[in-house]
């Protein structure tokens, strides 16, 4: 599902991510960070996608301080440190402002 978002600016992170072999508890994980983002303060939606080990996860935040209290959040950084350990063979954290969006909907 494409992530409704506002006016821009706002912000994105972008993980893209490869995947070690089996699950181990990762999707669990996943749903459970994905629940505690939406009751972050300044979280504003999230996109993601995975084919063939790669992933791609898009999240909107109203600001680089929301951001940064998302990192800081301690139970994100216990999976964040699981994922490293376990999930992950590799992986990339961009931090974007969107300044202009553009939609389309049929």
């Amino acid at each position: 599902m494409i992530a409704k978002t506002p006016a821009a600016p706002y912000y994105a992170v972008i993980f893209s991510s490869l995947r070690t072999e089996g699950d181990q508890g990762y999707a669990k994980a996943a749903a459970r960070m994905l629940e505690l983002a939406h009751e972050q303060p300044g979280f504003l939606g999230v996109e993601s996608a995975r084919e063939d080990g790669l992933g791609i996860t898009v999240s909107y935040w109203e600001s680089e301080p929301a951001i940064l209290a998302w990192k800081q959040q301690a139970e994100h950084r216990q999976v964040r440190e699981q994922g490293r350990a376990t999930w992950y063979s590799a992986f990339h954290t961009r931090v974007c402002k969107v300044e202009r969006a553009y939609t389309f909907q049929n």
